[in-house]
């Protein structure tokens, strides 16, 4: 799978909390186009399917994340698998 440079992952989570922040979804037809776009490429970008689990992902594949932390995870069945 293509990675996404961390430059890009970097900006797109931080354009998307300031979307999210500024209550984009309830602004105009432009504005929350731009949130649903920020939102697409961020899962397109991180191999997911919904913004959430595109975050975490997103910043799991920073420098300085730390990948053996799993405190993400809350089902205890994925911590077996």
């Amino acid at each position: 799978m293509l990675m996404a440079h961390p430059a890009v992952l970097t900006k797109l989570i931080e354009e998307y909390e300031a979307l999210s922040k500024l209550d984009a979804g309830n602004g105009t037809p432009a504005v929350r186009q731009r949130l649903a776009d920020v939102a697409y490429t961020l899962c397109v970008s991180t191999g997911t399917h919904d913004v959430d689990a595109a975050l975490v992902a997103a910043r799991h594949q920073l420098p300085g994340a730390r990948p053996e932390d799993d405190s993400v995870l809350t089902d205890d069945s994925l911590l077996t698998a």
